[in-house]
Formats: C-alpha cells, sequence, structure tokens
C-alpha cells in the first residue's frame, strides 16, 4: 500500500497526463491574449475518444494521435461552445454536468489579486470595494487554467500578466482548491 506521500512524489500516469495537457491549454488560451472570457473544456482520453468515435481522427493534430498510441492516458481537451448564461464561475460550474465518457474537465479564468493589507479600510459598499481593489498600486492579473480527472488528479498553471513568459508559469497540483473542488463536482 502507498502513502500519499509516495503518491506525491510518484505521479500517476494520468496525473502526468492532465498536468501535459492543462500547461498546453494554457499556452493555447494565453495565444489569445489577455482580458478573454471564461472558457471550459472537456477532457477524454484519446485513446478512448478514438476507439468510441474513429472519425475523430480526421480533426486530431498528428502528434496527438501519435501519443495517443503509445499513451493511453494522453488528453484531449474538447472546448465547450454555448455554455449556459451565469452571473460568475460558480453558478457556471453548478450548471455543469458531464456524461461518463468525458474524463475531466478544465477550465481557463482570468482574476486579480491583491496583497491581503489592501482590504484593510475598504468601504462598506461593494462598487467601491471593488473600485479601489481594481485599482490597486499592487493589483496583479492572473489567469488560471485549472482541471480535473473523475480519478481525483488535479492540475492547475497560473500565469501572472507581470510576468506573462511560456517558462514563467506557476504549476502545483493544489494551487487553487476551490475551483480544484468546484470542477470536481461537475464530475459527480
Amino acid at each position: 500500500m502507498s502513502s500519499q506521500s509516495d503518491r506525491k512524489s510518484h505521479p500517476t500516469p494520468a496525473a502526468l497526463a492532465l498536468a501535459q495537457e492543462i500547461v498546453a491549454l494554457e499556452r493555447h488560451v494565453a495565444s489569445a491574449g489577455w482580458e478573454g472570457p471564461i472558457r471550459v473544456f472537456a477532457l477524454v482520453y484519446t485513446a478512448q475518444a478514438l476507439k468510441d468515435t474513429p472519425s475523430l481522427a480526421e480533426e486530431i493534430p498528428s502528434e496527438s494521435l501519435q501519443a495517443a498510441q503509445h499513451d493511453p492516458y494522453t488528453l484531449l481537451a474538447i472546448e465547450q461552445e454555448d455554455l449556459p448564461q451565469a452571473p460568475n464561475l460558480e453558478t457556471l460550474l453548478a450548471s455543469l454536468a458531464w456524461p461518463e465518457t468525458v474524463h475531466g474537465v478544465a477550465v481557463s479564468v482570468e482574476q486579480f489579486v491583491v496583497p491581503p493589507s489592501a482590504t484593510d479600510g475598504l468601504p462598506t459598499d461593494p462598487n467601491q470595494q471593488v473600485e479601489l481593489l481594481l485599482n490597486h498600486p499592487q493589483r496583479e492579473d492572473v489567469r488560471i487554467v485549472a482541471g480535473v480527472l473523475r480519478t481525483g488528479e488535479r492540475w492547475c498553471a497560473l500565469r501572472y500578466r507581470s510576468h506573462d513568459f511560456d517558462d514563467q508559469v506557476a504549476q502545483s497540483s493544489d494551487a487553487v482548491p476551490g475551483l480544484l473542488n468546484g470542477l470536481k463536482a461537475t464530475l459527480e
């Protein structure tokens, strides 16, 4: 029986595939620039998707087809169009459900962060709070691409606008636990 620390030091093939796909998705989303919409992706194992729908091979890049021949955990991200209208990310996630043929889900969202001290002495009016925080001199814009698999693997890639380079994308399995939990709930 392996301990939790063993699993962290030896990621599963599914965890490695998820991390690879999340980084690829982050680069894909980054190519469109900043101030983009929330984007949602269904994640499926490419080999299984090809087995279920052989004609899909015509739409998948050749390098992805080759990867799927050698690794059954290679993932294919399918962007979801026509998402339901929602006032915020939490409401959007609560409205999503996936068939069993979807093995995971990923989302791209842009947020801003400020240091904890930025909330000291804020006015009580929520509109004024937002305005002050949006204009805070230490505000940082960040793009988060997070994904989870039905089997529990999770991964995040974070890019700060102030460090907008592919080699400076932070990665972690637990960077944004609330978002990851929300994504996991869409699969249950």
